[in-house]
């Protein structure tokens, strides 16, 4: 029964969840400690054991004699001036072993510790616990001058983001850059796909500048999507030829950036047009300005599909202006008048607050009229 209910909601088992669990890379470091405390416990039970034989003494006296003794932090307490030859003779090897015994524990501890690796395997840990209650977040894969710059907008978005990395000094440059979240590794990896909790994130950014690397990634996320059943990741790449952008966008890629591409296009609009350029940056590029443009997708059930512009009266309702509309086929409309039609799962290119924004994408995801609107209608039409 319980697997039919898990087949009506689609929920599927998978390898990969949400955290890698690091316990056994854990234990494969403290496993270094087991035959020092395995010597340790058997010294004091062959201690306690030999005491209670040779000198007739209760199990916690026994216990205590062996203790001070194998650590060598005391003697004298109970009945050593009665000691014959043989419990002589016993606790000095106990003296002895513990001493080796001790010292070879300290040598152990510190070879462990000088490593690094324990240390670093309990840091990892606790950022994977941190990373694994984000949701819709981005993996940004790959740290260069280009993830630098785009963890400032992230931030300023306030846009929850992971940088992956496989550098060796890629920690002191993610807490140099103020990153919130990072994982040391190589991106396309079981490993990293694991620990970035790619299962609950909207998209990846893939920043190096070898392809094989981007090709790599942008693979391994969609055979990833695929094996969890999940939608189709966002996926933005960079490149600096023609021929690897065509490459990673037939890989799977959504968007592809050419650095020099971008360059060349924001030169050239502030030599052209330089007014024009700073309106845009303005209201494109920065969040919560007085000024917003954003492009909102319609959805198959709302209740504006098929309906004119005017009839949606955002307008009047959110003090939105629609720009262009781009159809579903691709074909874009500029500057639509109020009796055009609204197609489904077209894409709607508005201009307002980003108050006037927000609530007009209330009103888009809305499957019935809001009750906003028929108030808003009623009203217009009374004498």
């Amino acid at each position: 029964m319980f697997r039919n209910i898990k087949k009506l909601l689609h929920w599927r088992e998978s390898k990969y969840q949400a955290t890698q669990n690091l316990d056994s890379e854990l234990y494969g470091q403290l496993k270094y400690f087991r035959l020092p405390l395995l010597l340790i416990q058997i010294f004091l039970l062959i201690g306690t054991l030999g005491y209670i034989w040779l000198e007739d003494y209760s199990l916690m006296d026994a216990f205590f004699q062996t203790a001070y003794t194998f650590t060598n932090t005391g003697f004298g307490a109970l009945k050593e001036k009665d000691f014959g030859p043989m419990a002589i003779l016993f606790t000095a090897f106990i003296m002895f072993a513990g001493a080796g015994v001790i010292a070879f524990s300290i040598a152990t501890v510190i070879s462990i510790l000088n490593n690094g690796i324990l240390i670093q395997l309990i840091k990892e840990r606790k950022m994977v616990q941190k990373i694994v209650r984000l949701k819709r977040h981005y993996v940004v894969c790959y740290h260069n001058e280009y993830t630098i710059e785009l963890s400032k907008k992230f931030r300023e978005a306030q846009i929850p983001f992971i940088v992956v990395d496989n550098s060796p000094n890629f920690e002191e440059e993610a807490k140099k850059h103020k990153y919130p979240y990072y994982i040391m590794g190589d991106p396309h990896t079981d490993s990293a796909i694991s620990k970035s909790n790619l299962a609950s994130a909207k998209g990846i950014v893939a920043f190096s500048k070898t392809p094989a690397d981007n090709i790599a990634l942008i693979a391994s996320a969609r055979l990833f999507e695929k094996e969890i059943g999940r939608r189709p990741y966002y996926i933005i790449a960079s490149a600096y030829t023609q021929e690897d952008i065509e490459r990673l966008k037939k890989l799977g890629a959504n968007s592809v950036v050419s650095p020099t591409d971008l360059m060349a296009q924001r030169v050239s609009a502030m030599a052209v047009r330089p007014d024009m350029e700073n309106l845009l940056e303005q209201f494109a590029y920065k969040k919560d300005t007085l000024l917003d443009l954003e492009e909102v997708v319609v959805p198959k059930y709302s209740w504006v599909v098929l309906k004119k512009l005017k009839d949606a009266n955002f307008r009047t309702l959110t003090n939105v202006s629609i720009v262009g509309i781009t159809q579903k086929d691709g074909k874009y409309i500029t500057m639509p008048t109020g009796e055009t039609i609204i197609p489904s799962e077209s894409k709607l290119l508005m201009i307002g607050t980003s108050e006037g924004i927000r609530e007009t994408k209330q009103l888009i995801m809305s499957r019935n009229k809001p009750v906003k609107f028929k108030q808003s209608l009623a009203k217009d039409t009374l004498p």
